[in-house]
Parts: structure tokens; sequence; C-alpha cells
């Protein structure tokens, strides 16, 4: 894999959200670095690492879209991914050296669909050993690639749905949509043993994560080759309030935009005890506001832009 190239130019603010098609091999880090330096853009963070191994949608969120990466660190995910059966790993995927093996029984859709089916809705999940979750102040996988194994007390997490999509000798493709903290390896290998022998994960892809659905991804190659164009790296941008499809809007005018970004509640029309995205002047995307019990004021909770030292500067 190539090196991250240096900035074409100096460090600048950059406001926006990039959907980025991570390639397997690299580290959700490391292609988050590759993005900033390509946009040459002051912050950067993303919002949900993704294995090495595995590819798929990786938003990355650029300057004043940083605020709302915990929307998307919460919201539901879905992936593709296909089960290796018959045999099990210590990563539970395909990175891992083989340490269980087993038959694999004749199988049909129908079984393999019905054991599926019993995975749909709330479930405790133990996580695995190679993970990034801390235990005791250290990284579950530290300890793994130090030959130790610990206790971890599992986990609820929600499968929405958890479709067949082909099944073949010793494999069998899924996809799932599933909620944050779910560990699609866990998954894979409680479904092996439901359907009568181990497995593991030979491959992930991550298709769509919260309001973002799979198409519309850049790929890490397109956006570097267009590093001397700043207008075709622009058009790769999604606003910030793209991640927040999912809350109501309220617009302001030019007295509630001001007193807004002074930190003050104002009057407003909006459901009650409600997270909405606030709009001013021109509909400019101000942040994130919440609504009174009643409905009948708008209190900020996030300002998602820079305050000028002037609040009238921006009426």
């Amino acid at each position: 894999m190539m090196a991250a190239p240096a900035p074409a130019g100096p460090w600048r603010d950059v406001d926006g959200i990039v959907l980025l098609d991570k390639p397997e091999g690299l580290t959700s880090n490391a292609a988050l670095q590759r993005v900033r330096r390509a946009f040459r853009a002051r912050k950067a963070g993303h919002t949900g690492s993704l294995d090495p191994l595995a590819s798929g949608l990786l938003p990355v969120c650029l300057g004043q879209a940083t605020k709302v990466s915990g929307q998307l660190l919460d919201a539901d995910k879905t992936y593709r991914f296909r089960l290796a059966l018959g045999s099990g790993t210590d990563t539970g995927d395909r990175a891992g050296e083989i340490i269980a093996s087993a038959p694999v029984p004749a199988l049909d859709e129908g079984q393999v669909r019905a054991a599926a089916a019993a995975f749909l809705g709330e479930t405790a999940q133990v996580p695995p050993m190679y993970s990034a979750l801390k235990q005791g102040g250290q990284r579950l996988y530290r300890l793994a690639r130090a030959g130790k194994e610990v206790d971890r007390p599992a986990r609820k997490v929600r499968i929405e749905r958890l479709d067949l999509r082909a099944l073949g000798p010793g494999w069998a493709d899924f996809e799932v949509r599933c909620s944050k903290g779910t560990y699609v390896r866990s998954l894979a290998e409680d479904l092996a043993v439901a359907l009568g022998t181990v497995g593991h994960v030979a491959s992930l892809r991550r298709t769509a994560l919260g309001p973002f659905p799979g198409d519309g991804m850049h790929a890490l190659a397109d956006i570097e080759l267009a590093v001397s164009d700043d207008r075709g790296l622009e058009a790769m941008l999604l606003p910030p309030d793209a991640a927040l499809a999912a809350l109501p809007p309220v617009q302001l005018g030019p007295s509630e935009q001001a007193s807004i970004l002074q930190g003050k509640a104002v009057p407003a029309t909006g459901p009650g005890a409600a997270r909405v995205r606030m709009y001013g002047v021109g509909g400019r995307f101000l942040g994130v506001g919440r609504m009174s019990e009643e409905g009948g004021r708008l209190a900020p909770e996030r300002i998602m832009v820079e305050v000028a030292a002037s609040p009238r500067a921006l009426a």
C-alpha cells in the first residue's frame, strides 16, 4: 500500500463529510490520515473503525463535521459478510490462525435461514478477545496477542435483520443490519455453531451506516488523484448536517439566530423534548438544539459554526 502523499499545500479549514470506500488491508486511522492529507484539512475524525480486513463505508468527518461524528457512532450499520464453515480462528476472521475444525453438515437454505432468524432482535453478545475494548486499562487485543484470555461481560446488541444472500459448499453469504457495538465476527462464530459446526469471517464489507447508504462512496485512489483540483475534492464533500437527517429541522430568524449563537434559549415551534437541526438566516446550518418539554422553546445543544465576535455579523 502506498504511503499517504504529503499535503499539496498548507493545512486549511474544510467542513464536510467524505463517504470513503475503505480498501482491505488498511487500518481506519491510516485511511483517515490519507483523506485528511488529500483535503489538507486541519481537523478530521472517522465514525467507527473498520478492521483492516474489512472494506466499505467509512464516513470521514472534516472540520466542523467532527462535531456530528458521535451521531454516526451511535447509528445502525449494515454489513455483508462471508461465513466460512468448518474452521474457527483465534481472531474470528481469516487473518487468524485456525484453532478449531469440525465437519460441516449438509445444509439447505431453509435450515440456514431458520438458524439466522434465531439471532434477530436484542441479544447478549460476548465481544471477541481480538477487539479494541479495554479491560483493566488494557486493550483486549493486546492481551490476546500476549496469549491471555479474560472473561468479557456480554453486551446487549440488536440484530435488525440477518438475510442469507447465497449458500455454497462450506460457505454462506449474509447481509446484516445491526446496532452499534455489534461484532460481526462474534455473530458469525455463533451462527456457525447454530449450524452445527464452527466458522469464521472470510470477508466483510460495510455497505451502509445511519443515514448513508452504500452508494456515493469514493475510492481512496480517486480522492488522492483529485488533490490538485480543490473543486474536484469539494464535490466529494457532503454538508455536516447530512449526518443528522433523522432530526427534524427548525428555522430561526435573525434575532433568534443571534441568541442561539450566544447560548441562549429562544421561542420556537417544534416537537416537544426533541433534538432538532437548527437553521438560521439563508438556510445556514447552525447546529443541534433541543426543544423544551412543551415544545415552545429551543435551547442550543451543539453549535457547529464558528461564532463571530459580534453575532450581528452573522445575520
